[in-house]
């Protein structure tokens, strides 16, 4: 029978996995973060574990916070686990397992004063995020905070009941400036380019329907560093509960699987202090931007290449979708001819290698990423990872059909049924409305293009909407196999 993941059985655990070597009893909580999920405890609490586990930096532990149903639901389970996880790291040919303890709370969701309260704690430094990118109330099209959202008019109505991440930051804040409180640095760890800058829009945006003059303080007394993340974290289901029992013996309700590989860099903005980050691995640089947009265009821009070809053509996991000759050469034509031609440099990095180290970590066998998780949420995702690529080219008067391919698959998927006819479970939070306009767009591809609120000025560009055109009519004449096979041979 697997030992039962709780700190009383920690010694138990000791004998076949790895434990803390610190005691949860010795922290002090330093940060909040917002979004405790499988990325936040696959990246961020990672890393602070590994430098409690060097006897350092004891009072920056984490209390958890959101606002979300599902943040809910990740409380109840790591509550009856004394706030431990299981982290599984899969590389091809090893697994381990580590228990990570950098958690001491987890304040209850929707207890808007005791979020408030804990916010304006003196020991709180650092706020942190991980909401996804379609946490933020950005405009898809310009890309900019969008103020006239249900959820900002109610909290800007409403401030003293907020309801969404940035209005409870924000009242925090208020209250620390009140109380004379130095404010915490908010510190974004979304794959969003230049999410400190975005953050910051947010929190401000907010403030300024509420208090102009809290808006400036805001603007000119808050830290929000900006910062790139990476590790690939698939969602955990039963397969994963199964396994982590199974395989390493230890019964955790909500086990994070993850690859070996992870990277974090970071402005060094934290005008109250940080923990020692750079001694478990952390990058602290002046500029995040290079790193940043490396990463959002050859990976985030990779996942979204490989997903809809492989989610039309019913693969399952990203491995077996990298060893489809049609997926993989895809990808890297795209990348090779499309994406890495307008990334610039990137200070000690060689593109060529960081691209090669892509192919491998997606590849990897052991992590079990669906294709279907990397489908979620287009509509904001391509935004972010697709278009800028597409802009850039065109500006520069070079070919797209690689990328407007790219998002022809998106709206082909979007339709709602895979080639074989096998239906495609909702996957976007405007899943409605994608679904009926992928029903026109197969007769008038052109109607994909008409949300210009997610295609911004490309909606009336005439090159890129021939080209959509023709990539989307392609797919629904000959079926997405055969369409990558013209596009490998040059004559898409």
């Amino acid at each position: 029978m697997p030992t039962e993941l709780s700190a009383a059985n920690l010694e138990a655990i000791s004998t076949f996995a790895a434990v803390p070597r610190y005691q949860q009893s010795e922290l002090e909580a330093g940060i909040v973060h917002f979004g405790v999920g499988n990325f936040h405890r696959a990246h961020q609490a990672v890393y602070l574990d590994e430098l409690f586990s060097l006897g350092l930096d004891h009072d920056w532990a984490l209390v958890g916070a959101g606002v979300r149903d599902t943040d809910t639901a990740m409380r109840a389970t790591l509550e009856e686990q004394n706030w431990l996880t299981s982290v599984v790291e899969q590389e091809a040919k090893e697994s381990t397992v580590h228990v990570t303890a950098p958690m001491v709370d987890f304040l209850p969701v929707g207890d808007t004063r005791a979020i408030i309260g804990k916010l304006a704690d003196p020991k709180i430094r650092i706020v942190s995020l991980t909401i996804t990118e379609g946490g933020y109330y950005i405009d898809p099209a310009t890309q900019k905070f969008d103020a006239s959202h249900p959820d900002i008019r109610h909290d800007a109505e409403q401030f003293d009941a907020p309801k969404t991440v940035f209005g409870l930051i924000l009242a925090g804040l208020k209250r620390r400036r009140d109380g004379g409180i130095p404010p915490f640095t908010v510190m974004s760890c979304d794959n969003i380019p230049g999410n400190g800058h975005v953050t910051e829009n947010a929190v401000v945006g907010l403030a300024e329907l509420i208090e102009p003059e809290l808006a400036s303080w805001v603007r000119h007394s808050v830290a929000f560093p900006n910062g790139m993340v990476d590790r690939i974290t698939p969602a955990t289901g039963e397969r994963e509960r199964r396994l982590v029992a199974e395989e390493f013996g230890i019964a955790d309700r909500w086990p994070v699987f993850c690859e070996g590989f992870k990277q974090w860099v970071l402005e060094d903005k934290f005008p109250l202090g940080r923990p020692a980050l750079e001694k478990v691995g952390v990058q602290f640089v002046h500029d995040v931007a290079p790193f940043e947009l490396m990463k959002i265009r050859i990976l985030n821009g990779g996942h979204a290449t490989i997903a809809y070809p492989a989610g039309l053509m019913d693969i399952h996991f990203v491995h077996e979708a990298m060893e489809h000759p049609l997926v993989r050469g895809f990808l890297e034509k795209v990348e090779r001819d499309e994406i890495i031609s307008v990334v610039p440099p990137v200070p000690d990095t060689d593109l060529d290698d960081y691209y090669a180290l892509i192919e491998r970590r997606f590849s990897n066998p052991k992590i079990g990423d669906t294709i279907q998780r990397l489908c979620l949420d287009g509509s904001n995702r391509q935004p972010k990872f697709i278009l800028p690529s597409v802009r850039d080219r065109l500006a520069q008067g070079q070919s797209v059909i690689g990328l407007t391919l790219v998002s022809a698959l998106w709206a082909r998927y979007c339709y709602g049924e895979s080639d074989s006819g096998k239906p495609i479970p909702p996957n976007d939070p405007s899943w409605s409305r994608l679904t009926a306009l992928a029903a026109r767009a197969k007769a008038d591809p052109a109607a994909w293009l008409t949300m210009t609120d997610i295609f911004g000025d490309l909606s009336g560009n005439p090159t890129y909407v021939a080209a959509f055109t023709h990539a989307l009519s392609t797919l629904w004449q000959v079926g997405t196999k055969a369409t990558l096979e013209r596009y490998l041979a040059g004559s898409l």
